[in-house]
Formats: structure tokens, sequence, C-alpha cells
């Protein structure tokens, strides 16, 4: 059996400059606040068949993004991710499924020191030469959610009957391009 991408076999590099990780919470129960993660680093290993095909990615926490200076310290700090710590969060796929363009990938994300089963729907773009330097690109994308509670991050303020400030549930959105082996 071949893989299921039509990918050369081997280790495909995430190009940070052409990677988007990021994410979305709902604030009041009103509007999503959105972020993202600049320091991504990872690769595809695309093995003999999909089933021996594994992702590893690796992200500096303390490289969050939300385009307010104080959000972003409050969110490296012991109430969201501790990043003195844990500096930095991983995933490591264990199932890849699927075909054509649409894929399932399952793995494990360990954040703020808790591991827990993270679930993406990934959508595959193809491939692409770059004329910049003649390398081979592929390009994903991925949407996915996890519950902040699953990795001990709680912190919280009541606004009177069910509502919180911030919604437990994140929303992940991933757009990532991976280089070819050499």
């Amino acid at each position: 059996m071949t893989t299921n991408l039509p990918l050369t076999a081997g280790t495909w590099t995430i190009d940070p400059a052409h990677t988007t990780v990021g994410f979305t919470v709902r604030h009041l129960g009103l509007s999503k606040v959105r972020g993202r993660f600049d320091d991504v680093s990872g690769a595809l290993v695309v093995g003999d068949d999909l089933a021996s095909s594994t992702v590893s990615t690796e992200i500096g926490l303390a490289s969050v993004a939300t385009g307010n200076t104080d959000r972003d310290g409050h969110l490296q700090s012991s109430d969201f991710f501790n990043t003195e710590t844990n500096p930095k969060m991983t995933f490591t796929s264990t199932a890849i499924t699927g075909d054509g363009e649409n894929y399932t990938m399952t793995g494990d994300l360990t954040l703020n020191g808790h591991t827990q089963p993270v679930e993406l729907d990934v959508e595959f773009f193809g491939t692409s030469p770059n004329p910049a330097d003649q390398s081979t690109r592929a390009g994903f994308s991925a949407t996915g959610s996890l519950s902040r509670k699953d990795f001990g991050i709680e912190f919280n303020m009541p606004l009177g009957g069910d509502k919180v400030m911030i919604s437990d549930n994140v929303a992940l959105e991933l757009d990532v391009q991976v280089v070819a082996p050499a």
C-alpha cells in the first residue's frame, strides 16, 4: 500500500514563516478573541503508507500574540500557560486516516504539564514548487477544539447565572506549510 498523500516519503519540515497556529475563545459570551503562536516548529514524516506517517510539533508558548500586550502577558502567567515552568506545547500524532483532500488526525497534545488526546479535521491543499528557493511545498489546514480545563487551565470570572468571562472551549485553527525533504 502506498501513502494516501501524494507526497514523497521522508521528513517534510514545517515552514514557520508560512504556518499559523491560531485559537479562538469566546469572551463574556459575546465575542470571539483570536490569538496565534509565532514560534512553531515540527515535521510531517511521510512513511510507506498513511498508517506509518506521523506529525510532531513544538510551539513556544511565550510567542502568544492576541493583539493586546497585557492579555499576552496574562496568558503567559501561571493563570494560563505558566511559561516559566512549561515553555512549550507539543503535539504528536497517534493516527492519521482519510484520503484525497480530507483527513482526520488524532494525537497527544501536551500543554501546561497535561497530556490529552486531540482530534483535528485536516484538509490537504496539494503541493507546489516555491520559485524563491526551488523547494517543493505542501499545504494543509486543520481545525479542532479542546477544553482548557483538560489542561489544568481553570482561570475564570463568574458573571452571574451560568455565564463566565472566558469560555472553556478553545477552537483551534491551523494553516501549515511544509517543505519537502532535500
